[in-house]
């Protein structure tokens, strides 16, 4: 029980400073790079007849549950010793996880044909560099706990 509260703090602690990244980019130039936000519209694209408020709360529990994916795959590697648990190490995870992730939004924006209007190179930096933050914090958060 304590490993799965040790992974789920690692998520959410690693969640957070990501999206917060995000969330602060976003403001500061003035652009969407807001990941829930994203999801919220992917949601409405699949014409779910949910109202507003859940999208956003289910695009929300995706996004986290995303992260809990990547914090599991993260603890597998490490637990097996087939990564050692260094920030170096901690970096390649984040930036394998960004790219992993921006590949799954040109999915995302394919199969809805819904390409919002940002600079989606931009979107994809920003992207990245956030997930390297998320493999930092969630090593921190693991090495820690």
């Amino acid at each position: 029980m304590e490993l799965i509260w040790k992974l789920l703090l690692c998520a959410f602690f690693a969640m957070i400073t990501m999206t917060g990244f995000s969330y602060i980019l976003s403001n500061t130039f003035r652009k969407l790079y807001k990941e829930p936000v994203l999801l919220t519209y992917f949601l409405e694209e699949l014409h779910l007849s949910l109202p507003p408020f859940l999208k956003s709360i289910f695009a929300w529990m995706l996004h986290y549950l995303i992260g809990l994916g990547f914090v599991i795959g993260y603890h597998l590697l490490w637990y097996n010793d087939l990564l050692s648990m260094t920030w170096f190490v901690a970096f390649i995870l984040g930036a394998v996880s960004g790219i992993i992730g921006i590949i799954g939004w040109v999915f995302i924006f394919g199969y809805t044909q819904h390409e919002p209007k940002i600079d989606l190179k931009g979107y994809y930096l920003q992207l990245l560099i956030a997930h390297i933050i998320f493999g930092f914090t969630a090593y921190a958060t693991y090495v820690y706990l």
